[in-house]
């Protein structure tokens, strides 16, 4: 019941995504020039999206924030955010920044720019989005990592005791105890933190109650109240285990299997595997994936809590279970994480030319050192393990039938020293056997056909009762020990290359995976403000006056093939704006001896501008800008633009 509450609180109303949201359409156009101002900017994703307070900024053509409406889903598709618009608007450019939350829990952002009636100079940059505020980012990636790795050792450690049944569980109390409490005050700070995260704001925004209600009616908002949910059950299940360990083994193991499940589809349902290809695949490999990481590592700690106090024959039965499910755990790990890797990567270029790549490539090597450390660990093992099956050899009693010499004399039988004489009164055994007279029982009888028939035989007992067992080597407990200490330090290792292993995952689910980042480089209409090329030419005419030596700041917009935008503004050596008598610019395009195309600039007021500048190729064009300063002073500088297709 709790399992299917929790697919139903984290699923429910889930579509198909695809990892992290991309920019599919804007509404005014990128780049375009509209007539008449529009009532509406609307963007279109190719995949729901989360809208925040501040999910649009509007700029003017005098940089100035322009006021618009509240924003909200575009007819209710969750797929498109939209803002309304002032009535009037201003002849110019205007420059929209945006910020949505995409249906893998993680912020995205861009911008564009449209023009109504021209354009104009834009020469102030405008950021996408609010900056990562580092206090909060940083708390908010603390509280990931301490997160994944209490939930690693509930996992693990529970698993440990169902499945490897150690005699003594007090050791595994401090692991457990701590690992609860870790998990829940992270989930606490991560609920908390989740607003200001997604906005880019300090931590003090994180104590805003409308901004928390918003976070609990989003996603992963669900997800980390689910986890909450999850706690208390989960609580009360390991200490019951930790104190009846032996008894409904079935129904604990099945238990212990719903709760460990649920506890997985908190982070599942709310991060890579939740958008994207493949979704259902992808989410139940993740699950898979996350439990085989907690029994194997979580496992690793629990071993070596209780190779601190547990006795030898003790450990004799748990590190060979242990290690035949630490190999299991690998194999699954090894199978969902290839298929992981591919959903995520979606090329083999990807594996080094991306962010994600490079941290799975970082990750894979850890895992290669893990497996190192844990080869090395078998080799203990098959040591503890090797005494306890050569005692249980031993101790199994062996009989062996033996002929007893037998001299048959007046009044019985006599077998020699030690062995049986029998007499008138009955039947007596030496010194190891038993003796009886009169009245003995049918246990001493001896049939003295067996003195007629031939020599009997005595059943001697190796090992059994009856015998002194064989006294212990002096040196099996130094051995022991020695062994027991070699395996502490290879499973301590172990545990420590596990946290570096733990860290980087929890980077990597921050990290835009490799096959998103080609869909948004190929859907997205704009990766940057503004979407034009800006070039700075310095100058230096040699003249005295203010206006000799400068800079022109030369904006190609949007610096694609076909009609273009130019404006050039000059500023003079005191940085301030200048009057020139002409600026010129032109573009040659020497590789295909194209040019020059002269941008014919007009004075409009303050800089020169012109909207009809035909590129017709892209490609590395030359920019050669001549700013005249006067009837006999003028420079001409060149430049590299990139035209792009």
């Amino acid at each position: 019941m709790l399992l299917g509450a929790v697919l139903v609180l984290l699923l429910g109303g889930a579509g198909p995504a695809s990892a992290h949201a991309a920019l599919r359409s804007t509404d005014p156009g990128d780049g375009s020039v509209v007539q008449r101002a529009p009532r509406h900017v609307t963007l279109t994703f190719t995949e729901s999206v989360g809208l925040l307070d501040d999910s649009f900024r509007v700029f003017g053509p005098d940089q100035r924030r322009v006021r618009t409406g509240e924003a909200a889903h575009a007819d209710g598709r969750s797929d498109t955010a939209r803002v309304g618009l002032p009535g009037k608007l201003a002849r110019g450019t205007y420059t929209v920044a945006w910020r949505v939350v995409s249906a893998d829990s993680h912020p995205v952002s861009g911008a564009f720019t449209f023009s109504v009636g021209e354009r104009s100079a834009t020469t102030a940059q405008v950021g996408t989005g609010p900056a990562e505020d580092p206090l909060t980012d940083g708390l908010h990636s603390a509280a990931r990592y301490l997160a994944y790795l209490a939930a690693t050792l509930l996992v693990g450690v529970g698993a440990f005791v169902l499945l490897c049944r150690p005699a003594d569980t007090s050791p595994l109390r401090r692991p457990l105890v701590w690992a609860w409490w870790t998990l829940l005050g992270s989930t606490v700070a991560l609920l908390l933190l989740r607003a200001p995260y997604e906005a880019g704001a300090g931590p003090a925004a994180a104590f805003d109650p409308a901004a928390l209600g918003r976070t609990l009616g989003s996603r992963p908002g669900r997800a980390l109240l689910a986890r909450l949910v999850i706690l208390p059950p989960l609580a009360v299940f390991l200490v019951r285990l930790r104190r009846h360990p032996g008894p409904r083994r079935p129904v604990a193991l099945l238990a212990g299997t719903a709760l460990a499940v649920a506890l997985s589809l908190t982070w599942a349902a709310a991060e890579h595997a939740s958008a994207g290809i493949q979704v259902p695949l992808a989410m139940t490999s993740s699950v898979v994936h996350l439990l085989a990481t907690g029994v194997w590592l979580g496992g690793l700690v629990a071993l070596l809590a209780t190779l601190r106090g547990a006795s030898a024959d003790s450990l004799a039965e748990i590190v060979p279970r242990f290690s035949q499910i630490a190999f299991t755990a690998v194999t699954v790990l090894a199978v969902t994480g290839f298929y992981q890797s591919w959903r995520g990567l979606g090329s083999l270029d990807a594996l080094t030319g991306t962010s994600y790549g490079r941290l799975l490539l970082a990750k894979l090597a850890a895992v290669t050192v893990l497996l190192l450390a844990a080869g090395y660990s078998r080799r203990w093992t098959a040591r503890i393990a090797a005494p306890a099956a050569s005692a249980v050899r031993t101790a199994a009693p062996e009989r062996v039938p033996q002929p007893v010499g037998v001299s048959v004399g007046e009044g019985g039988v006599s077998v020699g020293e030690g062995g049986v004489s029998v007499g008138q009164g009955g039947v007596s055994v030496g010194e190891v056997g038993v003796s009886g007279g009169e009245g003995a029982g049918p246990g001493a009888a001896v049939d003295g056909a067996a003195g007629r028939h031939g020599p009997p035989e005595a059943t001697v007992e190796r090992g059994g009762p009856g015998r002194t067992p064989p006294a212990a080597e002096p040196d099996a407990e130094p051995a022991a020990d020695a062994r027991r200490r070699g395996l502490r330090r290879s499973v301590l290792v172990e545990v420590a290359v596990a946290a570096v292993v733990l860290l980087i995952t929890t980077v990597l689910t921050g990290t835009l995976p490799g096959r998103a980042q080609a869909e948004a480089a190929q859907q997205a209409p704009a990766g940057a403000l503004p979407p034009t090329t800006q070039v700075t030419v310095p100058f230096d005419t040699g003249a005295g006056s203010l206006a000799g030596r400068g800079t022109v700041q030369v904006t190609v917009d949007p610096a694609r093939v076909g009609d273009n935008g130019v404006q050039a503004v000059v500023y003079g050596s005191d940085t301030g704006l200048v009057v020139v008598p002409e600026v010129r610019v032109t573009f040659s395009l020497p590789s295909r001896d194209v040019g020059p195309v002269d941008a014919g600039l007009k004075d409009v007021g303050g800089y020169w501008s012109t909207n009809a500048v035909n590129l017709p190729l892209a490609g590395n064009w030359t920019m050669r800008t001549t700013v005249r300063v006067s009837d006999v002073d003028q420079v001409t500088v060149e430049k590299r633009v990139r035209i792009a297709p």
